[in-house]
């Protein structure tokens, strides 16, 4: 247990060194709840906005979120179903997902299900500024945006 606790700190403290940079190159600064500046994984992210538009906090009784894990698996949810799978960062503020796994319940709303399936499967890079996470396709175009949660996330349903 002692050695793992050293092994989490170690990644942590690497994590903290790390700079994450945009699709310019440029550093991504910020901190995203008590992170390391510009960590995009190990943090629950609060889907807040589509394709330019904003999205309500909660959707079918559940909060849409992502959350990027440390091995490289992402869990999603558009407030019905959830989502996962595979995520690649390459470097450069550069990402891409792979959709593995969904559950096919039916809900009242599935809108922004179905767009933020198509934002994760778009989405090749990344930037981070504060407590904001972009996802982006090519030259600054926004498909999705999203908040670091502060305090607990809300539970899954």
């Amino acid at each position: 247990m002692r050695y793992l606790f050293l092994f989490l700190s170690g990644l942590w403290l690497l994590s903290a060194c790390n700079t994450n940079k945009n699709s310019d190159g440029n550093a991504a600064g910020g901190v995203a709840t008590g992170t390391a500046a510009g960590a995009i994984t190990g943090t629950k992210w609060k889907l807040t906005e589509l394709n330019g538009s904003p999205v309500a906090d909660s959707i079918n009784g559940r909060a849409p979120f992502l959350e990027l894990h440390p091995d490289s698996v992402y869990a999603a949810s558009g407030g019905c179903n959830s989502m996962g799978g595979a995520f690649e960062l390459p470097g450069d503020g550069r990402i891409l997902f792979s959709r593995a796994r969904a559950t096919m319940m039916a809900c009242e709303n599935m809108e922004v299900e179905a767009r933020l399936g198509e934002a994760l499967a778009e989405a090749d890079n990344y930037t981070i500024h504060g407590d904001t996470l972009s996802l982006n396709k090519a030259d600054r175009l926004i498909l999705a945006r999203f908040m670091a949660w502060r305090g607990k996330a809300p539970a899954e349903n």
